[in-house]
């Protein structure tokens, strides 16, 4: 299976056929495989603009999501340095040099939202904004309500689902996560491609959440 996906990954199928057996854990659908080429594939198209080191970049995506953290986990924020720290020593072991080892660990430190890390490599900021896509727009709105159903949220609150006259609550209604975070993600973005993406994606995002509210 991982030698049929790693072609999905071109021009970087060895590597992905090296790094995909250490690439996810745990059976989070958010953060699965799946998720994983999404982002390589923004990755790429992101590159294509704004340039980098492809190798250090397509290993960084491939290992962002190498450490498997529950969202309402204590150690969140810490996710993706332990992930940095896992993908160091399994390059390491592949015989990567050291620069580039520090190049996909700063990458990978950096990519998170939790983790407020500054991106200062154009890798690590390509990784970021790969990432963020696949935070909205249609994946967005999908990975939210999957996570919410994972974490045992309500869709929204029947009384108030706007939130007109209740503080937002995105531990217990799916909807409130629009407001807290992914509407402000498209604000963030490194890479002018980026922008350029995230703004198409959050005007989809937008879209799904008007549409949802007016069948509620």
């Amino acid at each position: 299976m991982t030698g049929d996906l790693s072609r999905a990954f071109s021009p970087h199928e060895a590597l992905a056929e090296a790094l995909l057996p250490q690439a996810t854990e745990g059976d989070d659908g958010s953060h699965d495989t799946a998720h994983i080429l999404r982002v390589f594939r923004n990755a790429m198209r992101i590159h294509a603009h704004e340039g980098g080191d492809e190798r250090v970049l397509a290993a960084a995506v491939l290992l962002h999501d190498c450490v498997a953290v529950e969202k309402n986990s204590p150690l969140r924020a810490k996710a993706s340095r332990m992930a940095a720290t896992k993908a160091s020593t399994v390059l390491r072991e592949l015989g990567w040099e050291a620069a580039d080892i520090a190049a996909v660990a700063h990458a990978i430190t950096a990519h998170s939202f939790s983790a407020n890390v500054q991106p200062e490599t154009i890798e690590a900021k390509i990784l970021q904004d790969a990432d963020r896509l696949d935070a909205i727009g249609m994946i967005g709105a999908a990975r939210c309500f999957y996570i919410a159903g994972r974490m045992g949220s309500g869709l929204y609150d029947p009384a108030d689902p706007r939130a007109e006259n209740r503080p937002l609550d995105d531990r217990r209604f799916a909807i409130d996560h629009f407001e807290t975070k992914l509407f402000r993600l498209a604000e963030g973005f490194q890479t002018a491609t980026g922008r350029h993406l995230a703004q198409e994606r959050h005007e989809r995002l937008k879209h799904v959440l008007d549409l949802f509210l007016d069948e509620i």
